[in-house]
């Protein structure tokens, strides 16, 4: 499914205001619950986030802290009987033009090992818990840009244009925990499993690439297909981590929202957590976003 190009500008930066409300509804009381949330947007030289409020009903206490990839985790946990839980960030957000200009050209697997590269990319050319290699992977990435690969960018996005023609977009096909060798046998899924079999892909060929979790603004009331996103970076020697969409087809411009990097979804779930008491958990999830002066 291709989607229609928003009607708004990203030639430059923009202010915007997100409000992510999840909400949990229990069977039955449960006992204990301990949670994650990964709600802050992050400010690096493409965004800077402005505010954040996070809110909780019932209220507790809220312990952050910084997880093995550096995103902010605030941790929060309810001792006492309840039958719905809710989580509710609001935060501004100005996001820039990237000022790096063009990616470089020219990068092979051994510009990865030059001296001067002291990023630790390393475990985002393994396997994780949604992506994992096999042969399959394998011959489509090497049917996609052949056996060698000669352009670190290029080659990820002629594989990323790869997955966003030969992919239909299904949120009702695949759940979160679908893989990306699930994913790719299927060819439909949502933007979770297209940033999944992109990584996929990329490493197969030792291309370091990460997922990422945020925000896409496309100047519509947002709902959680719309609003609510991912997508993923390659690392790029010289140059840094640099951002694809293959949802969409294109590059990540100043409509983006970054919350959160992993290996995978795992690894950057907006909320997650478990809980001790009887039945099912169902959730729901409701995403705004505005532009503001």
């Amino acid at each position: 499914m291709d989607f229609p190009p928003p009607q708004i500008s990203s030639s430059t930066g923009m202010r915007l205001r997100v409000r992510h409300l999840t909400r949990f509804h229990y069977d039955g009381p449960v006992l204990d619950s301990f949670n994650d949330a990964r709600l802050c947007p992050v400010s690096d030289p493409l965004q800077r986030c402005a505010a954040f409020d996070l809110r909780l009903n019932p209220d507790v206490p809220v312990h952050t802290h910084h997880d093995f990839y550096l995103n902010r985790v605030d941790h929060f946990e309810l001792h006492q009987p309840h039958e719905t839980l809710e989580v509710e960030s609001t935060s501004v957000v100005e996001t820039r033009l990237d000022a790096r200009g063009l990616p470089p050209t020219g990068l092979t697997l051994d510009s990865l090992h030059a001296p001067g590269v002291n990023e630790n990319y390393f475990d985002f050319v393994a396997e994780s818990k949604f992506i994992s290699q096999n042969v399959t992977i394998w011959r489509e990435a090497v049917d996609v840009i052949g056996q060698n690969v000669s352009d670190l960018w290029a080659d990820s996005l002629r594989l990323g244009q790869h997955v966003h023609s030969m992919f239909a977009y299904d949120p009702d096909w695949t759940h979160v925990h679908t893989n990306a060798a699930e994913a790719i046998k299927d060819r439909r899924g949502v933007c979770q499993d297209y940033a999944h079999v992109m990584i996929a892909l990329c490493r197969s060929q030792g291309i370091p690439a990460r997922y990422v979790s945020g925000y896409f603004f496309n100047g519509k009331t947002g709902t959680e297909n719309e609003a609510s996103h991912a997508w993923m970076e390659v690392f790029l020697p010289g140059y840094g981590w640099k951002a694809w969409d293959p949802t969409h087809g294109r590059e990540a411009d100043t409509r983006y929202i970054k919350l959160a990097i992993g290996r995978d979804y795992d690894d950057a779930k907006p909320v997650s957590g478990r809980f001790r008491g009887k039945g099912r958990q169902h959730m729901e999830v409701h995403v705004q976003i505005r532009q503001t002066e």
